[in-house]
């Protein structure tokens, strides 16, 4: 199937959703150029163009499914090298301070570090033999032809000095990420940006890693207490490696977890559960407490513009980046890379209109949940509609279900995963399961909270 499409292909961006197009660019293409400002391969520790990294990551079941097809072994290359895995329904999930009944899901939590993760796709896609990684080079801008209805190439610049270099392409793809230059880039030609849609929640990481010890999970692989609007901080805890375990608390809307040592063990304490805070107060740290700050999920609406020039597509967080805490943005990139493939198949270049088409809807139904669990909380800005203020109130009475009822949790995290729609949801059947528990919304559960250790402590201002 190679030189089908065009001789060379160029993307920007080395992390995830550029490593997902370049493979199955690769199938098309003569020639594929990944350019990064970092050195990325071989990287499997977090690099400066991708500090978020450090924080814990979920990749959905159907982003792994996916992956899996695109990298047939990899999950079987992390499990080697000691990544820990497990169903996802035995993950010990707390929603409004209650724990999940556990289920049999059928689907497999890869508790892969995101750089390790990378680290491992990377080297697959650099294998292709007509792939070339092109590291610590700057993205300067796009070339178009004469009448700017095409994109013709790249500029670029070593880090390390060397002058300008201009890469001829005969498509290029954007997948720098939330920093995507594309709208200036477009202005620049004479077209509009697209328009965005943003919701500003305020949310920071905070993430610190232990030595792992026995008993620290109480036999759990991880323990996830999710925040909702009456217990707003959250938490993801879990083994990552045979001796490494990792801590990110979560706080929204301008509670942010601290970086202070004692602070960050105190905001720890606070959270509705007292099992990390046990797990954690005594053991041994690997590093200080790191922050990483999301002002606002965005996303840009790049299917709407009636203008856009040829051989030019924008993929992964540079359309849309989502609130992390849903763990959405690698596998909806591995979804955006099979509308790709797709294109390619058909035996010419993607047409920019119609790949953003497809583009918008797969990502519809994970912005839709994130953006209406967010509008749950109070403080966050936006209209609520009927929809959003009546599903609110049934996934309130879903997840109460889900504390009682094994196949009401295995329904939950089957859409949590992207592998059904939430209409699924509202099936008779599940509808059934859920009013059998919760005719009318629960109130939340009460917090458990680890007393105070003896002594002053100093608390967490909010301040990363």
């Amino acid at each position: 199937m190679k030189s089908q499409v065009g001789r060379r292909v160029v993307v920007l961006g080395g992390s995830m959703a550029g490593c997902l197009a370049a493979r199955v660019l690769a199938e098309s293409y003569q020639e594929v150029v990944l350019v990064d400002r970092d050195t990325v391969l071989g990287v499997a520790e977090t690099r400066r163009g991708a500090p978020h990294t450090v924080h814990a990551h979920a990749l959905h079941a159907r982003g792994h499914l996916i992956m899996e097809d695109l990298f047939p072994g990899l999950t079987d290359g992390l499990l080697a090298a000691g990544v820990p895995s497990g169903d996802l329904g035995e993950l010990h999930w707390y929603l409004n301070a209650r724990r999940l009944r556990p289920a049999r899901t059928g689907l497999m939590s890869v508790m892969a570090p995101r750089p390790l993760l990378e680290e491992h796709i990377r080297a697959q896609v650099a294998a292709e033999p007509n792939v070339t990684f092109l590291e610590r080079h700057d993205i300067l801008g796009i070339v178009a032809d004469e009448a700017r209805e095409r994109i013709t190439g790249v500029r670029v610049e070593p880090r390390d000095g060397g002058g300008e270099l201009l890469l001829d392409a005969d498509l290029v793809v954007d997948t720098t990420g939330r920093g995507s230059r594309t709208p200036a880039w477009l202005e620049e030609l004479g077209y509009r940006r697209p328009d965005e849609e943003r919701v500003k929640i305020g949310l920071a990481y905070t993430t610190r890693h232990y030595k792992l010890r026995p008993g620290m999970l109480n036999g759990a692989l991880s323990i996830n207490p999710v925040a909702s609007p009456a217990h707003p901080r959250g938490a993801f805890f879990g083994k990552i490696g045979p001796e490494t375990i990792n801590l990110s608390l979560t706080g929204i809307l301008g509670d942010h977890p601290p970086t202070e040592p004692e602070a960050f063990l105190e905001y720890t304490r606070t959270l509705p559960v007292p099992d990390i805070y046990e797990a954690v107060r005594d053991a041994e740290p690997l590093f200080d407490p790191v922050s990483f700050r999301f002002p606002a999920s965005v996303r840009k609406r790049y299917e709407r513009l009636s203008r856009f020039p040829e051989r030019l597509l924008v993929m992964g967080d540079a359309v849309c980046s989502f609130n992390p805490v849903y763990g959405q943005g690698m596998t909806v990139a591995a979804m955006e890379t099979l509308e790709l493939r797709r294109q390619l198949r058909r035996g010419g270049p993607p047409e920019p209109g119609e790949f953003f088409t497809r583009v918008s809807r797969v990502i519809d139904m994970p912005w839709d949940v994130s953006v209406s669990g967010d509008l749950d909380f109070p403080g966050v800005e936006g209209r609520r509609t009927l929809k959003v203020r009546a599903g609110n109130a049934y996934m309130a009475r879903l997840q109460y279900a889900a504390t009682k009822d094994a196949k009401v949790t295995e329904g939950f995290l089957r859409v949590a995963g992207l592998l059904d729609p939430p209409e699924a949801l509202m099936k008779p059947p599940m509808m059934l399961r859920v009013l059998r528990h919760a005719v009318r919304k629960p109130p939340p559960g009460q917090a458990r909270r680890a007393p105070a250790a003896p002594g002053p402590r100093p608390v967490g201002d909010g301040r990363v």
